[in-house]
């Protein structure tokens, strides 16, 4: 049965039409020429659905609201909706590593600030949650992941006995990250009374599905004494269970001084954004010494704070003179991270980066597989870690810089989250962190080119078919 020329017509309307405003939408939006050239593809050749599929993951509808009272903004920041930067004042000039975040943000670091290092959740947990039950004015709670299993259910009755006593508690859950854990964490906090919000959740009606956009931060904020903040997420898997192996190691942090306030920023920064609700938080007591490192908050998002944790990293790496270590779960970087790494090394500079050797995810494995040839002919080291699944985020740059927060080393990470990145500025920081990448090295896999070139050529063919669609990963 043939359709008639007007059903053909109509189909084929169907499609042009959406087809023409998404091509629209890109050239004004995209940026990148490698992805606006993919989606332009996508929706112009896959009939009805490659719109359709630009229209869900395509799309960046994040708009910040308003900014909280108090959210530190320099009038010499970029302005990342014009590209532009503002010059209506002028800044305290710095020299070295520290330009390229003051630079980048427009802030100087916060100074006298002391930072501790928690291996796994044995570690993490503990402190965190004798923070939580010492507190006795407030508790903010952003996270990723929050599964309700043992550990889950321990943060949730610590975070209600809390607000039994009295302390504000104020809990944000990423919308998607959720869906991780059957039973979902935040219908447990609500039954304990806690103001609970979920980040962007995904719904039917009306229409909402940000598989994209994900609040990646995870922070808790005890009072104005204690932050820690990290790659952790809330879940059995960062911790012995009976007797079991972790599944999952990984490395916090506990931050006082100056700069608990500019993190409790960042929370308040996305409460409101996901509420609609200021906080009543607006007076911030004196920042507090508590040690001899200083501490730059560096928010990324696909919304006015785009690239500035990549621009750092590459900044940073740039100026390094020395050495940079990298550990990272996830590894698929662009290709100005590429050409950074490579320029370091071409300098004399050490380059070591620390991968999974088996990913959580198989697919992010196969794609990374194709780019680390051109990273070993120039020098760079690069070392498998073995099982469990390291989910640490590290980068050093010689003896006085680290980069800590949530933030992978992938285009999702960096240009698609919400992440946190802290640059400290810590001699003793960085030494603890090259002495945990060191000992990792000594046990770990280095990767040869030749075992790369040897690959089968249907494993070269998948990891290089995997790796075309990683920018969407």
């Amino acid at each position: 049965m043939f359709m008639s020329s007007a059903s053909v017509y109509l189909l084929a309307l169907l499609h042009v039409a959406p087809a023409i405003a998404s091509v629209y939408h890109i050239l004004l939006y995209k940026r990148d020429t490698r992805a606006a050239m993919g989606w332009i593809m996508a929706c112009i050749f896959i009939p009805f659905a490659g719109p359709v599929i630009y229209l869900l993951y395509g799309i960046n509808r994040v708009r910040s609201r308003a900014r909280v009272s108090g959210m530190r903004r320099s009038p010499f920041a970029i302005d990342f909706e014009t590209g532009r930067r503002n010059l209506a004042a002028e800044p305290v000039v710095t020299t070295g590593l520290p330009a390229v975040g003051q630079y980048i943000t427009g802030q100087l670091p916060t100074t006298e600030n002391a930072v501790s290092v928690y291996h796994n959740g044995e570690e993490a947990y503990p402190a965190m949650l004798e923070s939580i039950n010492r507190a006795q004015h407030r508790i903010l709670l952003s996270t990723f992941i929050w599964k309700a299993d043992r550990t889950g259910i321990m943060f949730a009755d610590a975070l209600g006995a809390a607000e039994s006593r009295g302390v504000r508690v104020m809990a944000l859950v990423d919308g998607f990250g959720e869906l991780y854990s059957w039973r979902k964490p935040s219908k447990l906090l609500k039954r304990h009374g806690i103001a609970v919000a979920r980040f962007l959740p995904p719904r039917l009606l009306p229409p909402s599905i940000y598989v994209n956009l994900r609040n990646h931060r995870k922070l808790l904020i005890v009072d104005h004494d204690i932050a820690f903040a990290g790659g952790m997420n809330i879940s059995d898997h960062h911790v012995s269970v009976d007797g079991q192996a972790r599944k999952v190691t990984d490395v916090h942090f506990g931050l006082r001084g100056g700069v608990v306030a500019e993190l409790a920023n960042v929370f308040y920064h996305d409460w409101q954004f996901t509420t609609g609700q200021g906080s009543d938080d607006d007076v911030q007591p004196p920042p507090l010494s508590c040690g001899d490192a200083a501490c730059r908050v560096i928010p990324d998002g696909p919304n006015d704070q785009m690239d500035a944790i990549a621009l750092t990293i590459q900044g940073t790496i740039s100026a390094a003179k020395e050495s940079v270590d990298v550990m990272t779960p996830y590894f698929l970087p662009s290709r100005e991270l590429i050409a950074s790494f490579q320029s370091a090394a071409i300098r004399g500079v050490r380059v070591r980066i620390v991968l999974p050797a088996k990913n959580n995810l198989f697919y992010v494995h196969w794609a990374n597989r194709n780019l680390l040839t051109e990273l070993i002919e120039w020098g760079i080291e690069i070392y498998y870690q073995p099982a469990p699944f390291c989910h640490s985020k590290i980068l050093c740059i010689d003896d006085d810089y680290s980069m800590i927060g949530s933030a992978n080393l992938d285009q999702r990470s960096l240009r698609l989250n919400f992440e946190l990145g802290i640059e400290v500025f810590s001699r003793e920081l960085n030494r603890k962190l090259r002495t945990h990448i060191d000992d990792v090295v000594v046990i770990s896999a280095p990767i040869s080119v030749d075992e790369l070139v040897n690959r089968s050529i249907p494993v070269r063919l998948r990891d290089s078919a995997v790796s075309l669609f990683s920018p969407y990963f």
